[in-house]
């Protein structure tokens, strides 16, 4: 009786001897797996001071420029009815597309600003509609001789020259808004300079009514389905299609604060003596940009030297996103360089981590902007893997919509990598960038406001 007892005390202390063995074991397993799964690697980056330029804003000279500044990533580039069209049903595609060089800006990532005009004031007496149009309206409109100039104002009321017009807009549509090339336009057509404005005091016909004003909007928005659309004013038309605005008078104050005010609070419009057609926008900008070009009233010397200061905070307070072609002086290189700083967009990475998940190496960055407008695009963003060859390894894309990143806010986002010991050899054998892809080109080119290395259209985190 006695050996069978210490047989079973025997058995029950190898028992619990094992089960306290299996137990360490489990433990010893989950605290490994822990600490694994614990182990990430983060990195802060500093905000950048250096100037440079961006996709889709700056500066942006005119497009028949044989040379422009590196920085330059937009050109201005617009259009008379009668270069357009010279013969009913003729389009002058060689001759435009050949001096505003369309191919060379291809091919070298740089976007378009379009302005369609119908009246230009010059020096001479000229129309800039084609002459059959002329003809086809019996002529309506009114000739011109006037201060600033001589030329020929539409009656934008007529029928026919409404009728033609959209068709114009449809090929336009056709021809240029099928690659991205055309990124914004500046809806002219009615006005001198295509401003939504004439001088009705001397003679000329006022501009049409609202109802009569929007058909000069409408064909824009189905011919150019991905252009961004802008007004010279905070017109209805403006508020109902959801276009941004331009200032055709950025740096001249009083101009520049009524233009805000109007924004601001809406009101009449006096051209056609019309109440309550200008539209409160207060916070357009967040979803639709701003533009313009310098006003002609002020030197560069005044806008870019003297009155420099006033000259940044008018654009800033405008959320201005790009210039031109009235478009600073880099004679004046501080100038030149500090509006530039101050216009757009300015995104950054301040912190990126990696850390261990389940299924690979988890990417978690911290997006900020600290521009005074979004991007407005939803260009595709990739994280890039790379070794030391710079043979890409991975490549995955980042779930983020770059437009909602507005100024002075942050985001997060996590994205999951496959590549094995990425942890381990992130800044060793291996490398981490992020790049931002110009549907375009197929090419990133974005840089990001932030201190490190920047190669090749990425943005290097290792």
């Amino acid at each position: 009786m006695k050996n069978r007892s210490k047989e079973k005390l025997k058995t029950k202390k190898w028992k619990l001897l094992t089960v306290g063995i299996i137990l360490l074991i489990a433990m010893t397993l989950l605290a490994i797996i822990i600490w694994e799964f614990s182990q990430k690697t983060a990195k802060d980056y500093a905000a950048s001071n250096e100037v440079f330029g961006n996709p889709l804003m700056g500066y942006a000279p005119c497009a028949w420029n044989n040379e422009v500044r590196d920085d330059v990533n937009l050109l201005y580039m617009d259009i008379t009815w009668a270069e357009l069209e010279p013969e009913e049903g003729q389009y002058n595609w060689e001759g435009i597309e050949n001096e505003n060089q369309l191919e060379r800006w291809r091919k070298e990532g740089k976007h378009i600003i379009l302005r369609f005009v119908c009246d230009v004031p010059g020096s001479k007496k000229h129309m800039d509609i084609p002459e059959w149009l002329y003809e086809k309206t019996d002529h309506a409109g009114t000739w011109y001789d006037v201060s600033f100039g001589k030329g020929f104002a539409p009656d934008y009321n007529n029928e026919q020259f409404l009728s033609y017009h959209q068709k114009a807009v449809e090929t336009m549509g056709k021809h240029l808004g099928q690659d991205g090339l055309i990124s914004y336009i500046e809806l002219g057509s009615l006005g001198h300079w295509g401003e939504w404005h004439v001088n009705y005091i001397s003679g000329i016909q006022r501009l049409p009514l609202e109802n009569v004003r929007d058909q000069y909007v409408s064909p824009w928005t189905e011919a150019f389905p991905d252009a961004m659309l802008l007004m010279r004013r905070p017109f209805s038309h403006a508020a109902k299609y959801g276009t941004g605005l331009y200032n055709d008078m950025t740096g001249e104050p009083s101009e520049t604060n009524a233009w805000l005010n109007e924004i601001e609070n809406g009101g009449d419009l006096s051209q056609t003596d019309e109440k309550n057609v200008l539209a409160s926008m207060t916070d357009f900008w967040e979803t639709a940009p701003v533009g313009g070009e310098f006003t002609s009233s002020l030197s560069m010397e005044e806008l870019l030297d003297t009155n420099l200061s006033q000259t940044v905070q008018l654009i800033r307070e405008s959320h201005t996103t790009f210039l031109g072609p009235n478009a600073a002086n880099s004679k004046y290189l501080q100038g030149y360089e500090t509006v530039l700083k101050n216009m757009g967009y300015c995104l950054q990475i301040s912190e990126a981590t990696l850390s261990r998940s389940l299924s690979g190496t988890k990417l978690q960055l911290t997006w900020g902007n600290d521009g005074v407008a979004p991007f407005y695009k939803d260009w595709p963003v990739w994280v890039y893997i790379t070794d030391e060859d710079g043979n890409t390894l991975e490549k995955r894309q980042i779930e983020i919509t770059l437009s909602s990143i507005l100024p002075g806010e942050t985001m997060q986002t996590d994205t999951l990598l496959d590549t094995g010991k990425l942890l381990k050899l992130a800044g060793k054998k291996y490398h981490i960038s992020i790049g931002v892809e110009d549907p375009m080109t197929g090419t990133c080119n974005m840089r990001f406001a932030m201190q490190c290395e920047y190669k090749d259209g990425r943005n290097f985190l290792w």
